[in-house]
């Protein structure tokens, strides 16, 4: 290992350690003193809530969990946007649980946390998978409700879904540990089953507050919608417990009486570990996506005995395709390609940049793998498509809107891990969040724009600099420097792979070293859904 090498490594460890610190704090909810009242009452965190529900030893994938990082901050924050959730396995069945955290703001709802509870349910409707809620919520958080109450994408949506789910035979339990207020009461209810924890839980759609003010009526808590009340009286709940250990063995039980259920049939062989260490990745990628390496060296730290079967390896290098497996299960690999290539006819090409000849094969490669229902699996590090004279005269736009076509009509499962840079139309073409991937996860040194940092900052200026002297003002030198730095530093900022996981554009942020896992796991979930549309691409031009 040379000394490159050995710096991209420390510097990828490091940038992985941040995360884990940052995931660490976002862990804590809201607060020691938030914590310490919930156990008070006999609650436990959401996370040990999950950590008690799911198989002991198994895995368990969160997502989300830097959805709303930084965010609201006038209100003190909204960490993991009020809601932990993940892939887990509950007697050996792969499961979307969805647990609300009570100790941010009694777990309202931010506009954040409705949009994460949708991706939620859209990864548990798209691969076909049962559904546990743990539920402890005061509904939505009121200084907020005109950016979560009415619209398609807000707080309503929950219970449409609710009822879609239920119509395509998606299991759904809910277990009421908490409040369930207003018109989150709607939830529990639409479930197919619903569980409460007596003292603590408690379902209406007003609480007694507004009882009060509304028909004058004294009543508390417990007797308006407590366990007792809806399993003895108004019967919409099914089961009582006395303590959230009891609830949850309770929903251990019902999965694990679940009937099986058809499968895509995704192939799948017998798992491989890699023949090189998935931890080398650490060394090959710098953490400022400044260099260029080779794509196929991170593939093979990622693939069954790290072989790697390239697609046209001699044309448009560019974009790397191939067949591979991962835990054993086949995949088609579109990745881009970072070190400096020559093309057959002769011209270098710069890495990470997607030219004709690299969209024509990617484009025809995703053909070919939904052809066969192969899984396509997206490596993205690009700086979007080439530009020039050269590349407009020779149809960039029609290549580009081949593959651009191709990804979006593509019905096979698509997981897409971003490694690198995501810039441009290039976000859209490697199957960026616009594109429905059915997982889409970023390393450490992600970084989301619609244009690299430097050229966006200089483009902003100029406009800047332009408006300024339009009405007669000079700008000095050192005034201009100064102008550009503060763009730059906002520009940055918002390019960070923390900014994108804050508002989900990203599922998760993940340790290089796990790229494989995930892959795995979400190649899992999509074998759940045997629905598989046919794959038609409509106008195509050739």
């Amino acid at each position: 290992m040379d000394l490159e090498f050995n710096k991209n490594e420390d510097a990828m460890r490091m940038a992985v350690s941040q995360v884990k610190q940052r995931h660490a704090q976002i862990s804590q909810g809201g607060g020691k003193k938030a914590m310490d009242k919930a156990k008070e009452k006999g609650k436990m965190s959401p996370r040990e809530r999950i950590a008690y529900l799911v198989d002991k030893d198994s895995i368990f994938t969160e997502i989300g969990s830097f959805a709303g990082y930084e965010m609201y901050t006038e209100y003190g924050g909204c960490p993991a946007a009020g809601t932990v959730a993940g892939l887990g396995y509950i007697h050996g069945r792969q499961c979307m649980i969805i647990a609300n955290d009570n100790t941010v703001k009694a777990g309202a709802w931010f506009p954040i946390t409705g949009k994460k509870n949708l991706r939620l349910q859209e990864i548990a409707m798209e691969n076909h998978l049962p559904v546990v809620y743990i539920v402890d919520s005061a509904g939505v958080f009121l200084p907020m409700q005109d950016e979560i109450f009415p619209d398609k994408e807000h707080f309503g949506r929950i219970f449409r879904n609710n009822a879609q789910m239920s119509a395509m035979g998606i299991t759904q339990i809910a277990a009421v540990m908490g409040s369930c207020v207003a018109g989150g009461a709607y939830l529990p209810i639409m479930s197919d089953e619903t569980l409460m924890v007596e003292g603590n839980g408690s379902i209406f759609l007003a609480g007694p507050y507004l009882v009060k003010a509304a028909i004058g009526e004294d009543v508390d808590i417990q007797t308006l919608g407590g366990a007792k009340t809806h399993t003895e009286v108004s019967g919409i709940a099914d089961y009582k417990f006395d303590t959230e250990q009891e609830c949850l063995d309770q929903v251990r039980r019902i999965i694990d009486k679940m009937g099986e259920q058809p499968r895509a049939g995704f192939d799948r062989a017998k798992p491989a570990e890699p023949a090189k260490d998935p931890k080398e990745i650490y060394g090959l990628v710098t953490t400022d996506n400044s260099k260029p390496y080779d794509v196929v060296d991170v593939i093979e730290r990622i693939v069954d005995n790290s072989i790697f079967d390239q697609f046209k390896e001699d044309y448009g290098k560019t974009i790397v395709c191939g067949y591979a497996r991962i835990d054993g299960w086949a995949v088609g690999i579109v990745a881009n390609q970072r070190k400096i290539v020559k093309s057959g006819k002769g011209e270098v090409q710069i890495g990470g940049v997607i030219y004709n000849d690299s969209a024509d094969k990617a484009a025809r490669f995703i053909q070919n793998c939904n052809q066969k229902k192969i899984p396509l699996v997206f490596l993205q590090d690009v700086t979007g498509f080439m530009v020039g004279s050269r590349s407009e005269h020779s149809g960039i736009i029609k290549d580009g809107a081949k593959l651009v076509n191709a990804v979006a009509n593509s019905v096979v499962p698509k997981i897409t891990i971003i490694i690198g840079n995501s810039y441009g139309a290039g976000n859209y073409a490697m199957c960026g969040k616009a594109y429905d991937p059915r997982f889409i996860y970023a390393w450490p040194n992600a970084r989301i724009a619609v244009m690299g940092g430097e050229q966006a900052a200089k483009t902003l200026l100029q406009i800047q600099v332009a408006a300024l002297k339009s009405k007669g003002q000079e700008i000095a030198p050192e005034k201009e420097k100064e102008m550009l730095k503060e763009i730059t530093d906002r520009y940055t900022a918002q390019t960070s792979v923390y900014y994108a996981a804050a508002r989900l554009w990203v599922d998760e942020i993940i340790d290089p070293a796990e790229t494989r896992r995930v892959i795995s796991e979400g190649l899992n979930a999509a074998n759940h859904n045997p629905e598989i549309k046919e794959f038609k691409t409509g106008v195509f031009q050739v």
